[in-house]
């Protein structure tokens, strides 16, 4: 049985339902802090960080959310009186509280930036109401983010955010700090509005839901003061948005893709610092961005995300630590709370007064070369699929090769992580070809050597052997896509090719495609695979449990072949079809839709550009 929380029956239409939203999400929290207010106890798996830590970062989340809702009008006042005792307590070194004296690159460097925010945006709260002491306490504490080096990515905005709110009260502040971080920002920039997560980074949710998100509220507070780099800012912000918006399904879903993804609806705090900075296009009008914001709240919150008391759990469409960052403590999740900024908006502000509007009319195709992706929508039932060419670089976080390498990401059908080292069942390889030394243990791409996309074709090489060299072209398409491996191995292999994960259902049907492939189809969709040339079998393999981060139990139809040392291709059409679309084009149909000749003497692809 799916747990129902007051908030999942929320219609989440006007500024008093999102207050409602809020004070829905944080009321089952108030009995968690401790008798000081400095630490939100919420208790479960552990964090590489420790545990006081961990309380501090569950105290400093809730404050994305509750210093709009106060800045904006709302009221929660039992909750801002245990916030600002917990704000008094944590900074005073003589109490048993006290957040302590912080490290280089540590964790709470990340939490201070909240308490930047407020007071930003409500000094009058907390800041006027503490005596000479306390606000020497809070400032001195504060203020060693700037003798501490964060590390260089988004991390640098927290000095920012710091900084700003020491400006906003009329304290010293760091200005060259400041204006070092925000000139290293620069440098990452990529263009078409997209930035990298620092030097090399992946340009996932980090750009939209920290360094944009920051860089408008920078935006709007400094506008007088800096008004070049605010318009700057603006102005990429703006190119961003285009974009951003191929990664929203209609149904108010948005991709799931790359690290961090338990922040759940952080996934469109982009667009509600988009309307607190007063941005608006043609296309993306107030009432655009506000169905944007409403719709995914909305999505997010009729998915069993909650625990019996109503407290956010990590995972993503459900519990599941095995997807988790090793940075996700219990009260991680709340970050998500950043996209109330709305709520800062007055009653009478465009966003609010407009009416919600559905998604706009989207191109099927839409290449991003920056974030290394071709986006494709079914504009029937408003899936997106984003092809992925992969990255030249890689890092040491959780789960990297299947959070950035996978061949496909999708808003119906996710991506699995692996759950151990054994077999099919435990690698959960979907949307990947996986390669094993006939031994079981199976291997994905994870960094790629030379990449390319032209039109909806993705070029790729890779190696997961010195010795082994791997060539793919994704020809990019919906319901259909194709993928070509060229191998050269100098070792015998197993190839696993895997299509689309869709959640096991009681109506599950399978069905043999003509030739080699497979079809399996339930209520939640329908997931095909179809081998053309290299493959000897095609099977349904039933991945680990919670190895999806869309649904606890899927089937994966996959393609096996066995490589002797040598030259091999491989070539496969996979299709991916969400509940309610248009009947599903036949294998030769789908390659003649994709551009694709196969013939005895080899293959041609039309690309289009």
């Amino acid at each position: 049985m799916v747990i129902q929380q007051p908030v999942s029956g929320n219609a989440l239409r006007t500024k008093e339902d999102l207050q409602e939203a809020f004070l829905q999400l944080t009321s089952p929290l108030k009995g968690l802090y401790s008798e000081g207010g400095a630490l939100l106890q919420i208790r479960g798996a552990g964090a590489g960080h420790a545990d006081s830590t961990a309380d501090l970062e569950g105290f400093s989340r809730i404050l994305w959310g509750l210093v709009p809702h106060l800045a904006g009008g709302g009221e929660a006042e039992e909750l801002w009186d245990i916030c600002l005792k917990g704000i008094v307590n944590g900074t005073d070194p003589a109490h048993q509280e006290y957040w302590g004296e912080v490290g280089d690159y540590d964790q709470r460097l990340v939490e201070m930036a909240a308490i930047g925010l407020a007071l930003c945006l409500m000094p009058e709260r907390i800041w006027q109401p503490l005596d000479g002491q306390q606000r020497l306490n809070l400032y001195n504490w504060l203020n060693q983010i700037n003798v501490h080096p964060c590390h260089d990515c988004n991390w640098l905005f927290f000095q920012v955010m710091v900084n700003l709110g020491f400006r906003q009260i009329g304290e010293p502040y760091d200005a060259k700090q400041v204006e070092r971080n925000l000139l290293r920002i620069d440098e990452f920039y990529l263009g078409n509005g997209w930035y990298s997560d620092g030097p090399g980074g992946h340009s996932d949710y980090y750009v939209p839901f920290a360094i944009h998100y920051y860089g408008l509220i920078y935006a709007k507070l400094m506008e007088e003061e800096d008004p070049e780099r605010c318009a700057l800012y603006k102005e990429r912000s703006l190119l961003f948005a285009e974009g951003f918006l191929d990664w929203f399904d209609s149904d108010g879903s948005a991709l799931p893709y790359g690290r961090s993804l338990a922040y759940r609806f952080a996934q469109s705090a982009f667009w509600s610092a988009f309307a607190y900075a007063g941005l608006e296009t043609e296309t993306l009008t107030p009432g655009v961005v506000k169905g944007l914001v409403l719709r995914n709240l909305r999505w997010w919150f009729k998915q069993p995300i909650f625990d019996y008391a109503g407290i956010l759990t990590v995972g993503y469409a459900y519990p599941n630590l095995v997807m988790a960052e090793n940075y996700n403590a219990p009260g991680s999740p709340y970050w998500a709370l950043k996209t109330f900024l709305v709520l800062a908006l007055a009653e009478d502000s465009a966003f609010w007064s407009e009416p919600e509007e559905d998604m706009p009319d989207r191109s099927d195709l839409s290449v991003q070369s920056e974030p290394h992706l071709v986006l494709c929508r079914d504009k029937e039932t408003g899936h997106v699929a984003a092809f992925n060419s992969g990255h030249p670089a890689s890092n040491a976080h959780t789960h990297t090769s299947a959070k950035y390498e996978k061949f496909v990401y999708s808003t119906r059908f996710g991506f699995s992580v692996p759950r151990a080292e054994w077999g099919l069942g435990q690698a959960a390889a979907d949307s990947m070809l996986a390669l094993s030394e006939q031994d079981q243990l199976f291997r994905v791409r994870r960094r790629n050597e030379e990449t390319w996309i032209s039109g909806n074709v993705l070029y790729a090489r890779w190696r997961p052997w010195f010795d082994v060299e791997v060539q793919t072209w994704i020809v990019a398409g919906l319901p259909w896509h194709a993928r070509i491996h060229r191998i050269d191995t100098k070792r015998a292999l197993t190839a696993a090719e895997g299509g689309f994960a869709l959640g096991l259902r009681p109506d599950q049907r399978v069905e043999k495609l003509g030739g080699m492939g497979l079809s399996v189809e339930n209520a939640l969709g329908r997931s095909c695979i179809h081998g053309l040339k290299g493959y000897a079998k095609a099977e349904l393999v039933y991945p680990n449990a919670n190895t999806n981060v869309l649904h606890p139990r899927t089937v994966l139809p996959s393609l096996l072949a066995d490589l002797e040392p040598g030259s091999h291709l491989l070539v496969s059409v996979i299709c991916g079809q969400a509940a309610g679309g248009r009947v599903v084009p036949s294998p030769e149909e789908a390659l003649s839709e994709l551009g694709i000749s196969v013939t005895e003497q080899g293959l041609s692809v039309f690309t289009c550009e």
